[in-house]
């Protein structure tokens, strides 16, 4: 409940273009949006700019007055950077999905009911790694976000080879499954 407040508190100050809260959803978001495009074939000054509009976009929703955000700043900064990303790498030919017509459509005529379903699959997949306690949290972030190899994690996490680190994941991902199907189940009720 507190970080909703403060989530909406730090929208109502990007509104009204208060210098400390745009700074803290910079220093809050960035990190994220920065591994995201640098994973993905981009550069640091490309995570800037694409950071940047994913501020304008928000920043424009909360302009209008009725923007109502149903998922957390970082998941929808996380949305929208992740669209600009694919369409900026769909326009340098770095990404090809066949018909470049049909994927700017398919960005734009999105069912937004769809979208925030997934919004909301997000944060309850969030929870459930927050939930996950370590080393498990630690070895899929390292695994999915940072994409280590099984022989860095195996070294970085102290198992005595890459087979017994991806038993270790393997059991990680089983518990995160339960975990994460406990509140889907719970939120459908």
């Amino acid at each position: 409940m507190k970080q909703e407040q403060n989530e909406k508190a730090l929208l109502f100050g990007l509104a009204k273009k208060d210098r400390k809260c745009i700074e803290a959803i910079y220093k809050d978001n960035y990190n994220l949006i920065q591994a995201l495009i640098v994973n993905n074939n981009g550069t640091v000054e490309d995570a800037k700019d694409i950071f940047q509009e994913a501020i304008m976009v928000l920043y424009e929703k909360v302009q209008l007055g009725d923007f109502e955000l149903n998922c957390q700043i970082r998941t929808y900064l996380y949305s929208v950077s992740r669209r600009l990303w694919l369409k900026r790498l769909a326009q340098q030919n770095k990404f090809s999905i066949g018909d470049e017509q049909h994927f700017e459509l398919a960005m734009i005529d999105e069912d937004s009911d769809e979208h925030e379903k997934r919004n909301v699959d997000f944060l309850m997949m969030e929870k459930a790694i927050n939930s996950l306690g370590e080393p498990c949290r630690s070895l899929i972030e390292a695994f999915y976000l940072e994409k280590k190899s099984m022989q860095e994690i195996a070294l970085n996490f102290g198992y005595t080879n890459a087979d017994n680190a991806k038993t270790q994941k393997y059991k990680c991902l089983v518990r995160l499954k339960k975990l994460f199907f406990a509140q889907y189940k719970n939120e459908s009720l």
